[in-house]
């Protein structure tokens, strides 16, 4: 192994595995995603997170749960307040689910949620046909065999959780660690600003809007909840000190990508429909990238969560540089770029989805995302996350 090699190697060890170890040194986190993936995609951003819980060598992924909605199957969107999406039809995101497990031989427990809304926070929603009663039966399985608690990843609405907590309460105070909810607006005293279409919309954000009950039940719920604000009192296209949003404005980092991945992403980008969506992953498939294609700028809503799950920190280094590192394991010099987890209290939780809350010292099952400097937050992330996915491979 010539030396330009050896250091290729190093580095993608390095970005792997923050910290500069293997895998096996580390304990493997147990993981459960909920997400509203579709394909083909609603949200491009939901396709390319979960090659995190796929790739990331300290990621135990239990259970993939698709919190999808019937509405936007339809060849034009339906949902009593949301947009009338007319980019249908898509169905739930069964396909890049395959695939990942596809790339990189795992096979992945996943199934689909309840598709209609809840009809109170107390709904057990035993109504539906099973199928729809899968993903909750596989998270409640999950917990029940696991050994330890488990981290959830909700990106979407909160129906499978609520549902399931309305079924089996203690086992999921029992066996969950902490809910990682990807929803909400912070917005003081129920602010209203610039965004007229956040405003008119229950929750003031998406994800709340897609089944207000759900949000509030697990809001209420005596389950240890970090909320991960997707909009600010400006809508979730602004940045706030306490939602997620940053911009990726420069997608050419997938060309360095692992080859399949580089496909799987192609195949969700341009929304291809064919029937070997398996064999299109193979590394010697053709694939022409073009980057004009793909959704552009793009939004990001996901990374703080994956971060703060599995307990990764931004660093820059006495030279300016950004890296990820395990958390507690930054070197001397190194500076912590604030990307955290602040206790608080709930102290409203409105019919339509809005709260407010306060931060506090004292114990509290919740916790609010912050982060104090935006500007700095978004340039970290901008150089941090293309080589996280540059650093992820099938082979490791």
């Amino acid at each position: 192994m010539n030396k330009t090699i050896l250091q290729i190697v190093c580095i993608a060890l390095i970005l792997a595995f923050p910290c500069g170890k293997a895998s096996g040194q580390y304990k493997k986190i147990p993981v459960v995603v909920i997400t509203d993936l579709y394909h083909p995609y609603q949200d491009p951003g939901d396709n390319m997170d979960l090659i995190m819980g796929f790739g990331l060598p300290d990621v135990d992924l239990k259970a993939v749960l698709l919190d999808i909605t019937d509405a936007f199957r339809k060849d034009t969107a339906d949902h009593p307040t949301l947009w009338k999406d007319p980019r249908g039809p898509r169905e739930a995101g069964i396909i890049p689910v395959e695939q990942l497990s596809y790339i990189f031989n795992k096979k992945v427990p996943y199934g689909i949620g309840p598709l209609s809304m809840m009809k109170s926070e107390e709904d057990r929603m035993e109504y539906l046909p099973g199928y729809e009663q899968e993903a909750i039966d596989i998270l409640l399985e999950v917990l029940k065999k696991s050994k330890e608690p488990v981290e959830v990843l909700s990106f979407g609405s909160a129906r499978i959780l609520a549902v399931a907590y309305n079924h089996a309460p203690k086992l999921m105070k029992q066996k969950i660690h902490k809910i990682h909810l990807s929803a909400g607006t912070a917005s003081k005293n129920h602010e209203l600003g610039s965004d007229a279409g956040a405003n008119a919309i229950p929750g003031g954000e998406w994800n709340v809007a897609l089944d207000v009950f759900a949000f509030n039940r697990i809001l209420k719920s005596d389950l240890p909840v970090a909320i991960y604000p997707c909009a600010g009192k400006d809508g979730g296209f602004v940045k706030d000190c306490n939602n997620t949003y940053w911009k990726l404005p420069d997608m050419d980092f997938i060309r360095k990508m692992n080859p399949q991945l580089q496909r799987y992403l192609d195949f969700a980008f341009t929304q291809k429909l064919q029937y070997d969506f398996l064999r299109a992953m193979n590394a010697d498939y053709p694939v022409d990238i073009d980057l004009n294609r793909y959704p552009r700028p793009f939004h990001v809503w996901e990374s703080a969560i994956w971060l703060k799950a599995t307990q990764r920190e931004i660093i820059c280094t006495p030279t300016g540089e950004y890296r990820l590192v395990k958390e507690g394991k930054s070197n001397k010099g190194d500076r912590i770029v604030a990307n955290e987890l602040r206790r608080c209290n709930l102290d409203e939780i409105r019919d339509d989805g809005r709260f407010q809350f306060s931060y506090t010292d004292k114990s509290s099952d919740k916790e609010i995302y912050y982060r104090p400097d935006l500007d700095e937050n978004e340039k970290a992330l901008q150089q941090v996350i293309p080589e996280l996915y540059i650093s992820i491979s099938p082979s490791h």
